[in-house]
């Protein structure tokens, strides 16, 4: 099936560019390497490498910070074509994109930006750290506090859930500097790796998306000058709010890779297995179901990409990134599953790809937003 969904007049020539490299990237370079990635729980060095050689971590920062200067389409486009071969690939680019490079751009001061934007797009990887143990879907009943000290803020506490705690060298750490102020005085910081009292704890053993890093990080006294401060101080909430519907999209680009992988490896094997004389893909029932899959895979990728295409508008998107979030989420699941089916015994084992697109899908219902939370947030829209 062509990596070309929809008619090309849809996408610029700048967002049709990057597709096709990171099509390319992606199964010249990173489908060797998924195995072993999948086995040893972790990404291959060399690869994140690349990946800022090829400018695919830095690719809506501005030219002027050394970054692509590229669409918030391009970075969707990229994330679902990694995702298609990776999809713990496609969220270690996904987070830096639409959640740390975006948080920099929209509420960084030129000092901040000036800073970290041109490390971020050469070298260096972010980490977006708010889930706490006690504080997942109830974000803002964070307990990590800040104390203010003179010139810095001193921070103590956990964070949890962090992915890309083990690669990144730069965290936005969401801080309470007056917990009896409730949500309005979270603050963003911004932490370095090698600071005083700065630690990677933890690293979870999950179910799916094995080679993209889950840990936990602590903080100890760890002293963060004000002017590492990310917007405001007591506005941390609205950093978060804010940037996670942005990354709900990335996230719905990620399950749209791991869809479509899930229904081209389907589509393949029903051509190829044999059964009473046949091909398993002429039966009409098989036909069927590749049918309905195909439907539930382009609508949700229409979802995604209008999403996309209002970001990059400035036009309102929240309810939209919701639905992108909650339904690409389901189809991922949905078709990896279905894919499972219709390799039979072969689809359990870990010599085909669909049982680890089963196990990376399940992510999506969870992370930036469980499913019940996007129905919350869609049911409250439609209802004011």
């Amino acid at each position: 099936m062509s990596d070309k969904h929809l008619p090309l007049t849809h996408f610029t020539e700048d967002e049709q560019m990057l597709q096709e490299a990171a099509a390319d990237f992606s199964r010249t370079v990173i489908q060797p390497l998924v195995h072993p990635m999948e086995e040893n729980a972790k990404l291959d060095p060399e690869l994140i490498r690349q990946f800022f050689e090829m400018g695919l971590m830095g690719i809506e920062i501005p030219e002027a910070y050394g970054g692509g200067g590229g669409t918030f389409m391009m970075s969707i486009l990229a994330i679902e074509q990694i995702s298609k071969v990776d999809a713990s690939v496609g969220v270690f680019m996904d987070v830096q994109n639409t959640l740390v490079n975006n948080a920099f751009l929209r509420w960084g001061s030129e000092a901040v930006k000036e800073k970290f934007l041109p490390q971020l797009a050469a070298e260096k990887v972010g980490a977006y750290a708010l889930s706490e143990a006690g504080s997942g879907s109830d974000a803002f009943a964070l307990k990590c506090l800040a104390r203010e000290d003179g010139d810095a803020y001193v921070l103590n506490g956990a964070k949890l859930w962090i992915t890309n705690a083990m690669e990144a060298d730069i965290f936005l750490v969401f801080a309470n500097v007056d917990p009896q102020a409730g949500y309005k005085g979270i603050t963003a910081f911004i932490v370095e790796r090698g600071m005083d009292g700065f630690s990677v704890s933890k690293k979870e053993n999950k179910l799916g998306i094995r080679a993209s890093s889950t840990c936990e990080i602590l903080l100890e006294d760890v002293r963060v000058p004000k002017s590492q401060i990310l917007g405001e101080v007591g506005k941390g909430y609205k950093v978060a709010i804010e940037t996670l519907n942005e990354g709900r999209i990335g996230i719905g680009a990620q399950m749209l890779g791991i869809a479509q992988a899930s229904l081209d490896a389907a589509i393949a094997y029903t051509k190829e297995r044999k059964q009473f004389g046949k091909s398993v893909a002429d039966f009409q029932g098989v036909q069927f179901q590749l049918a309905r899959m195909a439907t539930e895979l382009e609508t949700a990728r229409l979802l995604v990409y209008q999403c996309a295409r209002l970001k990059d508008a400035g036009q309102p998107f929240l309810k939209e990134a919701a639905m992108a979030k909650l339904y690409s989420a389901e189809v991922a699941e949905r078709l990896s599953s279905m894919a499972v089916d219709l390799f039979g015994g072969y689809g359990y084992v870990k010599e085909y790809p669909v049982e680890k697109y089963y196990r990376d899908a399940k992510i999506g219902k969870i992370y930036e937003g469980t499913s019940n939370m996007q129905l919350q947030t869609i049911a409250k829209l439609i209802l004011k």
